[in-house]
């Protein structure tokens, strides 16, 4: 599988590109609308053909590339369920696939009550693409958007760390410049969920954390219930 993990700064955001080397169709996870160009130069310069956009939830932060990448490319996107406009609802009992590639949803609310992960599995190869649920060292808030501190530990628990300890942890963001974690890694010293750490315990660290709102949220998410359709620049 040719694989590419891309940054977005402003938002810290990470973008996933999964490639078929035999039929050169491709997916993105998690594009960012203003990263479009650069990613469809990538794609471009694999000799890839997108064939979808995947997104984990319905982003706060930034405003997803799926409406452009669909309209510059052809390609289908994909989305949780509460998106208007998406070609596809993410569905544990529905793989999605792109060549030989793979991609199995894990519902995973908490975050947000939408949220999904996307587990693939390429030559023995595993990687989960947590999105903001569970991130290096810590996760994803749990104070608007349906978000839920008991539900995101219990997906954390249920449907990642039961996963094989060798599995590559990719998340939605990280902001000290960290890229991949494993599935044991962040089990055994994820500290906010990991090491043993109670339901009780974790749902009393995020009740304190008192995070601000999110600067984008009031046009991010609008847009991003249409699959990222926007009004001019997105910025």
């Amino acid at each position: 599988m040719i694989f590419r993990q891309l940054f977005e700064p402003d938002s810290s955001s990470y973008t996933y590109l999964l490639g078929c080397p035999h039929t050169r169709s491709a997916l993105l996870i998690d594009p960012v609308w203003e990263t479009v160009e650069r990613d469809l130069a990538i794609l471009q310069s694999l000799g890839l053909n997108l064939a979808w956009t995947l997104d984990t939830h319905i982003h706060a932060d930034h405003v997803t590339g799926a409406d452009r990448l669909r309209s510059l490319t052809g390609c289908r996107a994909a989305s949780p369920p509460g998106v208007t406009g998406a070609c596809r609802t993410v569905s544990e009992l529905e793989p999605l696939e792109a060549g030989s590639i793979t991609v199995r949803a894990l519902f995973t609310p908490g975050h947000t009550e939408e949220h999904h992960s996307y587990l693939v599995d390429s030559a023995g190869t595993a990687r989960v693409f947590t999105g903001d649920l569970l991130l290096i060292d810590g996760c994803g808030r749990t104070d608007f958007q349906g978000g839920d501190s008991a539900a995101l530990y219990r997906s954390v628990h249920d449907k990642i760390f039961t996963l094989a300890d060798d599995t590559l942890v990719c998340p939605g963001h990280d902001y000290r410049g960290r890229e991949t974690s494993t599935v044991g890694a962040e089990r055994a010293g994820n500290g906010r969920l990991g090491g043993g750490r109670t339901l009780e315990e974790f749902v009393a660290i995020m009740a304190a954390l008192d995070l601000p709102r999110p600067k984008r949220i009031d046009t991010a998410v609008p847009a991003n219930r249409r699959c990222g359709a926007v009004a001019g620049d997105a910025s």
